[in-house]
């Protein structure tokens, strides 16, 4: 049984901009401070590793300072005296410091990489999380594909980030700061000399990093589109088979395609311009350097060695600006898309328990509606002060024309949506005191639209009562006259389930949801053209079944074939979202009225 579900409304295949299109004028990151703030929210949590990971820093920082003062030391003191053993013994200890800097590097990048995947980890868990609390309001808005997207393309986004930039960012400020203080120790001109290309680099960085932003932005939003296109061209295949509409799905994507083609060129092509151009600024301040301080050797202000440490401590200066530089780009793209992640984290759900709703263990299940109106995203009315008044262990049918707002009625007593005015009561208490989980756990739904998960049949089954043994589920299958086909199967009950159930007929899915409910003797039952897809031999042999479910509940069925709610007790007739008719099969063929037509239309047909 599918608890917590609504009917699966058909999804119609969009050639043009649908909801979920997220389009308009590129802007910058809302609030990239705050997204970082609160990144680092999830970071924190992982003191003790980020701790051992600024260690790793510290000790492979120390390390790379003390290379290139050991490389000026050894010209000085054993390369020009020619001490050949000396420069040897000096050299050994040169490579040793050089490695264990490497393999404190490696350490940290180890260690970041787990805090990164552990963050990555619990932020994807609660949007996940935040998913299953949201109502079909925003789903209704939104492409499953450009949803998906935030939950993959832009988290990943993040994780590459945070794996390379956080603690490289760390270790380049410690970097630049122990290279300056090592610089003015040894030659504070040259260390002067050194400073004078960064305003330059700083300039180009902010220039490139303010031009490129926006065009990651514009990227991950045009990758979200793309995923929406794909995900409803594939759900939506048979749709497009049957129209013969593959060529304007083939345009369709090939146009988002193209977008996000330059979209990504744009964003690649402007972060790009940033390592040229930092090169560039890089090996003239090098150059620089090496000019001003071969004429200060040359004029006695410095020995040979100290210009060596100062051109490995320059190129050690002016790398850690660079990646900077370059991290600062990549976490473009990363904030770009972790904004789109606390975007949708940020949105209340508009269905929510108050403090003093309540558990329920069983309904009795009286159920009243009271002047409800309701209509879907601010739209137009579909229901109108619809009252009605049901017993416990009542079947009461809907039936009337497409889109009059039978389905929109079970969708407010499952409390899918919340009414716009009125309410709905069950067991004399308003459905908003009870939890909504409660409530809905204690209300079994047979969709027309039967959906099944991945795994096999029993698995399937058993969604509707995870704790049930195979036994029970068995005998629920009986119940439901689902056990005959079950059992012809090459693997019976254990038989794979493929995506979508597309190895199982339209009737075998619906068998299969009817013996979930079964399954899950829920104390309320809606059955929503349950029965549609199924053959009228079948359906004669699962009527047993249902009256078996139904007996003692109160049942709310939605038909198209008068003929299977002949003895349902009350019947609903609804027409524009109101009640035109009310009674059982014989009191409503008496009134002559629209009832009547739509039975004599069927039986004449």
């Amino acid at each position: 049984m599918q608890k917590g579900s609504t009917a699966q409304t058909e999804k119609s295949i969009r050639f043009g901009n649908g909801p979920g299109r997220m389009s308009g004028p590129i802007v910058k990151p809302k609030d990239r401070i705050g997204t970082i703030k609160r990144i680092w929210q999830y970071m924190k949590k992982q003191k003790a590793a980020m701790i051992l990971a600024i260690m790793m820093v510290l000790i492979s920082t120390v390390l790379g300072l003390l290379g290139p003062l050991l490389i000026g030391f050894i010209i000085d003191q054993y390369i020009i005296p020619k001490d050949i053993s000396g420069t040897i013994r000096m050299a050994g200890l040169l490579a040793v410091v050089y490695l264990a800097a490497s393999l404190f590097t490696w350490l940290q990048t180890y260690i970041m990489v787990n805090v990164s995947l552990k963050t990555i980890q619990m932020l994807r868990q609660d949007l996940f999380n935040h998913f299953q609390a949201l109502s079909l309001k925003f789903f209704d808005k939104r492409t499953y594909g450009e949803l998906m997207s935030r939950v993959t393309n832009d988290i990943e986004n993040l994780n590459s980030a945070l794996s390379q930039s956080v603690i490289q960012i760390f270790s380049s400020v410690l970097t630049v700061a122990g290279v300056m203080i090592a610089m003015l120790t040894l030659n504070w001109m040259l260390a002067l000399v050194t400073l004078l290309v960064i305003p330059l680099m700083f300039f180009a960085t902010n220039k490139i990093i303010t031009y490129s932003s926006s065009n990651f932005i514009k990227r991950q939003r045009d990758l979200g589109d793309m995923n929406g296109t794909v995900e409803e061209s594939i759900s939506g295949i048979e749709v497009i088979t049957l129209f013969g509409k593959e060529k304007e799905v083939y345009n369709k994507f090939s146009d988002a395609n193209e977008r996000l083609r330059n979209s990504a060129m744009m964003a690649d092509i402007s972060s790009g311009f940033l390592g040229p151009v930092n090169n560039f600024i890089n090996n003239l301040g090098l150059g620089i350097v090496i000019a001003a301080g071969a004429l200060m050797a040359i004029s006695g202000m410095t020995t040979i060695g100290i210009l060596a440490s100062f051109v490995t401590y320059s190129r050690q200066f002016y790398r850690p600006i660079n990646q900077m530089s370059n991290l600062i780009n990549t976490f473009q793209s990363a904030i770009a898309g972790a904004e789109r992640v606390f975007e949708i984290m940020d949105e209340i759900p508009d269905l929510k328990d108050s403090e003093q709703t309540i558990e329920v263990s069983s309904f009795k299940g009286d159920v009243s509606f009271a002047g409800v109106s309701f209509g879907y995203g601010g739209q137009k009315s579909i229901l109108k002060n619809i009252s009605l008044e049901v017993k416990a262990g009542q079947t009461v049918a809907l039936v009337g024309p497409t889109g009059s707002g039978k389905t929109t009625i079970i969708n407010l007593l499952s409390r899918f949506y919340d009414v716009e005015s009125g309410e709905i009561r069950i067991d004399g208490r308003n459905i908003k005191d009870y939890k909504i989980q409660s409530l809905r756990s204690k209300i079994g739904i047979v969709l027309q639209d039967t959906y099944l998960f991945s795994g096999t049949i029993m698995e399937n089954i058993r969604y509707g009562r995870l704790e049930a043994v195979d036994e029970e589920v068995i005998h629920a299958a009986k119940l439901a006259s689902a056990h005959g086909f079950i059992k012809h199967l090459p693997a019976r009950y254990e038989t794979k389930i493929e995506s979508g159930g597309t190895n199982l007929s339209q009737g075998q899915k619906q068998l299969i949801a009817i013996t979930r409910a079964i399954l899950a003797d829920s104390d309320i039952l809606i059955l929503d053209e349950a029965t549609s897809s199924i053959d009228t031999r079948t359906e004669i042999e699962i009527q047993k079944g249902i009256s078996t479910l139904t007996k003692g509940k109160t049942s709310f069925i939605i038909a198209h074939r008068l003929k299977t709610i002949e003895n349902a007790d009350m019947i609903l007739v609804i027409r524009d979202g109101e009640i035109v008719e009310k009674g059982n099969h014989e009191e409503l063929l008496d009134l002559y009225g629209f009832y009547y037509d739509m039975y004599k239309l069927q039986f004449e047909n």
